[in-house]
């Protein structure tokens, strides 16, 4: 016998003209390319849907995530099999010149958290038929997308309910993503071009993206950035002001500023691969879960064996298992305010 088909749900590519990215001098365009997921019974019946958000990798997008990762495939196989009720699931392409927008507002590049969690929702809201309730819509995303899901779920808790991370990246400044070679390697590098050509000046390319998001300097060409490190020599040079700016938009630092926001979401978890290429992660997540817990912010904090993808997408991998039975178990799949309304009529 053949492997059993699963309904398909239906794909959909919208392109949406934020407000929040308008007038970014950073040469970004303000229309960005959204994928949808829509349930396989969404044609066939009125529901209204809860709506997961979730948010792509540096150096990654949202076509992507359906034509390698195989998201929808991996949705129609959660739906069918009881791990998560039927879902839409909003996808937006946050590929940046640079590569990623870290999902932060930026006097440079615009304003990626905005756009996500105000202009997008609204957007989704007004042409699917969503619950429209925080309580009905999670944020979740994979490495860049994580720390953005996290970040997001921080500045936005009356939006989202329930954040979920995989591998965040770039939670705080530690290890490699740290003082080191790529710093040092930054000025003798002069084009875009140069820096995003390939994969290998990958932490430069990352570090001057983070810089576009935290530190803009309009007057600093080529790339219109402060580094909170730079080099004399081998002699290490540390701009304080700047790398303030740098803690002040990492996850890690910004607890301290967010507790209260972090106590409004429903559920929060996070998890990493022990043996993650990128030796921050799981360092870091470890911090942030230290940090939570000392703070009396009830969450899920997870490592398993693995590296920063290789259980993700897999039949026994964390999205099935793990992300989508998440959102299923906190998210409110009724549309309580119709549910109400239907009630009210009948009793009359």
């Amino acid at each position: 016998m053949g492997q059993m088909q699963h309904p398909s749900g239906k794909v959909v590519v919208e392109r949406i003209t934020s407000q929040a990215l308008k007038n970014n001098s950073g040469g970004e365009n303000p229309t960005r390319r959204v994928t949808v997921y829509l349930p396989p019974d969404y044609d066939k019946t009125s529901n209204r849907y809860a709506v997961i958000y979730y948010l792509h990798g540096f150096t990654w997008n949202d076509s992507m995530q359906i034509a390698i990762d195989h998201f929808d495939k991996l949705l129609d196989k959660a739906i069918q099999t009881g791990k998560i009720r039927p879902v839409i699931v909003v996808m937006p392409n946050q590929y940046t010149l640079y590569r990623g927008s870290f999902y932060t507002n930026s006097s440079l590049t615009g304003k990626w958290a905005d756009f996500t969690a105000i202009d997008l929702v609204n957007y989704v809201d007004k042409h699917y038929r969503t619950i429209s309730a925080k309580e009905s819509r999670g944020i979740a995303g994979h490495s860049m997308g994580g720390h953005g899901a996290l970040k997001i779920g921080m500045l936005f808790p009356n939006i989202f309910s329930s954040v979920y991370a995989l591998s965040p990246a770039e939670l705080g400044l530690a290890k490699e993503f740290g003082p080191g070679p790529a710093f040092k390697n930054i000025p003798q590098i002069k084009t875009r071009e140069e820096l995003i050509r390939d994969y290998d000046h990958f932490y430069e390319n990352a570090f001057v993206a983070t810089a576009r998001a935290y530190s803009p300097n309009p007057k600093n060409p080529p790339f219109y950035v402060d580094l909170p490190f730079t080099y004399n020599g081998d002699s290490l040079i540390v701009n304080f002001d700047v790398l303030k700016k740098w803690h002040d938009n990492s996850p890690l630092n910004m607890v301290d500023n967010y507790v209260g926001n972090l106590k409004k979401l429903k559920a929060i978890k996070f998890d990493w691969g022990r043996n993650d290429f990128a030796p921050h992660i799981p360092y870091t997540c470890r911090l942030l879960s230290e940090k939570l817990e000392n703070y009396q912010v009830n969450h899920y904090a997870e490592e398993y064996v693995g590296d920063h993808g290789d259980k993700l997408w897999t039949d026994d991998g964390r999205a099935l298992n793990d992300m989508f039975p998440f959102f299923d178990y906190n998210l409110t799949f009724e549309d309580v305010q119709y549910t109400v309304k239907e009630n009210k009529k009948k009793s009359k």
